[in-house]
Formats: C-alpha cells, structure tokens, sequence
C-alpha cells in the first residue's frame, strides 16, 4: 500500500487577507501557493513540515465557515507560547496531559481551534479534561 506523506487540510475563511496575515505574522507560516494572481481566494501557507490551506468561498458556495480543531505538533510548545501570549488570547495551557503531551491552544479570526502540542515525559500539570 502507498504511503500517505503529508496533509493540508482546506478551510473556508470570511477574510483571505486576514488570515494569511494571522498564520503569517504570529506563527511564521509563508505562502507557499496563492490563487488566482490577480484577485487571490485560495492560498497555502507553509512552515517547515506543516502546510495549511485556505480559500473563500466562491458565490455558488455557501459561505457558512464551519468548526474544525488544527492539531499541529512542534518541538517546543512553551517557546511558541511565549513568544505569542501577549500577542494572542490563548484558550488554554500550556498544561501537561496524562497523555504525554504539552499543550496550549488559541483561536484564529475564523474562531477555529489551533492546538500546538508536543510529546513530553514531564509529568502532568493538570488533572482536567480538555473542554
């Protein structure tokens, strides 16, 4: 069986330019591909392994922007958590889980959940359940 070697999930967004501008500015994402040239609604944005896309709906869509949770591993989440907690409300953590992980999430301007987690042998710091 062929091997699956990378994902970019697609999310409807209300503001191209507002979002490329937020994964850009506060996470260090870069385009990778913008369409089309003269009047972008779809771009993917890059980082290291991580690529994410992004379009706005065209008018025969419906424009309803949906839920969806961005689980993205990284290799020092308290870092990036520092380097953005007075940039960004963060929605919690960080926190360490029973399930190995150090985690903390935030919202983009669509309201989608953006959780960075990494794999830790620290021992939990919480005993709560992700809500």
């Amino acid at each position: 069986m062929p091997s699956l070697t990378q994902v970019t999930p697609r999310l409807p967004v209300s503001d191209l330019n507002r979002t490329i501008a937020f994964y850009c500015d506060h996470f260090g994402f870069a385009v990778n591909v913008m369409w089309p040239r003269l009047c972008p609604t779809f771009v993917i944005l890059r980082r290291d392994g991580a690529g994410l896309g992004f379009f706005e709906p065209p008018g025969h869509q419906p424009r309803v922007i949906g839920y969806a949770e961005l689980y993205i591993e990284v290799t020092d989440s308290q870092m990036l958590h520092d380097s953005v907690k007075t940039r960004l409300p963060i929605e919690w953590g960080p926190e360490v889980y029973s399930y190995r992980r150090r985690e903390f999430a935030v919202r983009d301007p669509d309201d989608y959940l953006i959780i960075f987690t990494e794999a830790t042998n620290d021992p939990p710091t919480t005993d709560e359940p992700i809500e």
